[in-house]
């Protein structure tokens, strides 16, 4: 389960066999949430029991983050982590 970050109390991250599309997933101590990476920016896919309020901060970090989160799933996907 390789973490990307950790920001507003939520933890970025996705696990070690994952599929395509590219997306991270979220998590907090009342929920989750998952993102698709869709053309050249994040979307929601699916939520469960996150505020929209957190959902907002989750996005806004997403959209500061899409570089890193991109190249971290390269990074990992592309070597020999199978």
């Amino acid at each position: 389960m390789p973490e990307i970050f950790r920001q507003y109390g939520f933890l970025f991250m996705f696990f070690s066999k994952e599929h395509e599309p590219i997306h991270v997933h979220v998590k907090g101590k009342d929920g989750d949430a998952k993102f698709n990476l869709v053309g050249d920016k994040f979307e929601l896919y699916e939520a469960h029991n996150i505020k929209m309020q957190d959902l907002k901060r989750i996005e806004r970090a997403i959209n500061e983050n899409t570089d890193i989160i991109i190249k971290r799933w390269e990074e990992y996907f592309n070597s020999d982590n199978d």
